[in-house]
Order: structure tokens, then sequence, then C-alpha cells
């Protein structure tokens, strides 16, 4: 491991392929954090496969594979599907998921259909560029680099810029606009600022797993915090630790493609979030939930010991296990609860059958009864 991670600052292609996957995870990351709570997910899914047929034309056209110039046939393209998708939802019935699923394929489709063209030619240049489907970090030099760092740091620049406005356009659109502010123009820039960071990412990790970068991040940092410029923060770092992670499991496996590295990372931290996470995490619910049902069977219990005993001359008047089992309306047997209330000095055993609540019992008994009447009135 020590070793793995000397490698990362001595080894020049690993340590490209490393800062590469980091600069992109971060930019991804804070940007799926709006995507996620304006419930776009799918639409990084659908950019990323409409950038595909922006790729095959930008070689047909220009014959040039350089990353800048099929990087801005990608982005034309992937803004061409998102403003139809937006175009198709104002202006018919169709519905957004349904939209998103026309061109998600129409637009793939195509793409294939270019890519076998252009695979068909007798043109040795062609060769690569299948690699946009998977991605193929690997092949990340310097200046790749350069490219993503330079375009990482403008979609950066501008969701600061915009932070107000975008916070504001992703909970509430209709409060925002009855402000004056552009919503629409807005939402195209947010929208442009998702089209450029996919846009990024496709030599990295492809058109078909690019859309986890966009929103695994923040589904895993949203477990974690409730504000959201934690979570922005959250789901960057989470990105830049998958992307660096990624690089690293899969140079020390040979044969191991680090797209799906990466995106296998960010998934296991996703899943982790779901599970561990304090605020929203399954596990911590769960245990919340016990805790909270058996505190719940001990007042039940204590409230009907105290109420048999208010039948007779003394509070402390002792009681069958097998009548309190009668009147529990819990699940499972009162006894159960009656180890759990001699544990805490609530409730004392006086011989195998009967129980009796200590002076504490009482009181406490007294308490939530007083509590129940008092949320009654």
């Amino acid at each position: 491991m020590i070793e793995l991670f000397s490698d990362l600052f001595s080894d020049y292609t690993l340590r490209t392929v490393a800062m590469g996957a980091a600069l992109l995870g971060i930019t991804a990351g804070s940007l799926g954090g709006f995507a996620l709570l304006r419930r776009q997910s799918l639409l990084g899914d659908a950019i990323s496969h409409a950038a595909l047929p922006g790729i095959a034309l930008a070689f047909l056209i220009t014959g040039s594979k350089a990353p800048l110039v099929l990087m801005t046939g990608a982005a034309l393209a992937g803004w061409l599907g998102a403003a139809l998708i937006s175009s198709v939802t104002n202006r018919t019935r169709i519905k957004y998921d349904s939209a998103l699923g026309i061109m998600l394929s129409v637009f793939f489709g195509f793409g294939l259909v270019l890519l076998t063209y252009i695979q068909r030619n007798p043109d040795a240049n062609q060769a690569g560029l299948e690699s946009f489907l998977f991605g193929q970090a690997a092949a990340l030099v310097e200046r790749d680099v350069f490219v993503i760092l330079g375009i990482g740091a403008l979609v950066i620049f501008l969701m600061g810029l915009f932070w107000k406005e975008f916070k504001v356009l992703s909970f509430d659109p209709d409060f925002f606009q009855t402000l004056g502010f552009p919503v629409r123009a807005l939402d195209h820039l947010l929208t442009g600022l998702f089209v450029i960071a996919i846009v990024i990412g496709l030599q990295t990790v492809g058109v078909v797993l690019m859309s986890a970068m966009i929103i695994a991040p923040g589904a895993a940092a949203r477990q974690w915090t409730d504000r959201l410029g934690r979570m922005i923060m959250l789901s960057g770092c989470i990105g830049a630790v998958s992307g660096v992670g990624g690089a690293l499991i899969s140079s020390s496996i040979p044969g191991l493609p680090t797209g799906p590295t990466i995106v296998l990372i960010v998934s296991s931290i996703v899943v982790f979030s779901l599970l561990f996470a304090p605020n929203r995490g399954i596990v911590f619910r769960k245990y919340r939930e016990w805790k909270s049902g058996k505190q719940l069977r001990v007042e039940a219990v204590l409230v009907d010991m105290y109420t048999l005993a208010a039948q007779h001359l003394s509070a402390e008047y002792p009681h069958s296990a097998r009548v309190l089992d009668v009147m529990s309306s819990m699940s499972g047997p009162a006894r159960r609860t009656l180890g759990l209330l001699k544990d805490l000095g609530l409730a004392t055993q006086l011989d195998a059958k009967m129980w009796s609540l200590t002076p504490e019992g009482v009181r406490r008994a007294e308490l939530i009864i007083q509590r129940q009447f008092g949320g009654e009135e």
C-alpha cells in the first residue's frame, strides 16, 4: 500500500490518470448535488449518450481526434439533446422521463451508427474513437489534464458566482420566478454546466458510465448532511476520492479498466452511506426505531402496572406477570419488559410470578400519565 501511494507521486502515468480522475470527480460531483435536488438524475445519462454522435460528427467533419475538437462536438450534441428534451416536455404532452428515454435512445443509436460507419472506412486515424463508450483513462496525458483543469475551474467558478440563484432554483423555482429572475436562462446555464462536466469526463469514464459520476457522489453526500453547501463540498470530495481510488486500484491489477473501477468505488460509497449515515442511514434508522419501540414498551407496562395498582390501597401493589401479559397492548409478553424495568430500578420481582412498582417506578408512571393527559388536552 505504501509503495502504491509512492507510485502516485513518482509514476508519470499513474499521477496523470489520478489527477485527471480527481479533477473530473470534483467537477461532476459538485454539480451532481444540484441534479439530485432538482430530480434530474437521468438528465446526465441522456446528455452523456447524446454526446456520442457529436464526437463522431466532429471527427468526420475535421478528421482530427484532438481532445478539444471532440469535446466541442460532444458539447454541442449534448446541449442539443438537453434542449430537445426541454422543448418536447414544454410543447407536448410527453412526460419528462419519457422525453429523456426517447432522446437517449435516438442520440445513442445515431452515435453507434456513425461509429460503425467510421470504423468501416479505410482510415487509420479513426482508431480509438470507440473508447469513448466506456472510457480510456489510461490514455490521459498532461494536455488532457490541463484541459479538464481549465474547464472544471470555469464550471466551479460559475457555480460559485451563481450560487444563490442555483440554490433557489433547485428548491423553489416558482417562487424564484415571481421575484422577477430569469428562471429559464438560469436553467439553461445550469444545464450547460452539466453538459460541460459530462463532456470532460467522456474520455475517462465513457458515455455509458458518465451519469454515475454526476449522480452517485451527490446521492452519497445527501445521506450525511441537510445543508446544501456541505453537501456540494462533500459530493466533490467523494468524486475526487473515487477518482484517485479507481486510478490506484486499476494500476495495481493488470487489465483492470480505470473508468468502471471509479464507478464501482463511488457506488460502494453510496451503498455505505445509505446503510451507515447517521442522519438517513438504514442501520441507524432501524436502531432508532428499535430504541423508540423499547421505550414505548417500557412506558406501556409501567402504565398498566400503575392502572392495576390504582384499584388497590397502594400504588406499589404487586401484580402477576400473567395478568400484565393479558393487559399488554404491545407485541410480545410483558415479561421481557419487566426484566428491563427491574434493571432500570422501576420495578421489583417479589417471587416467581409477582411484580410491583418501586417508588421511582410509581413516579415515572405518574409522569407518563400526566404527559399523555396533557397531550390530549
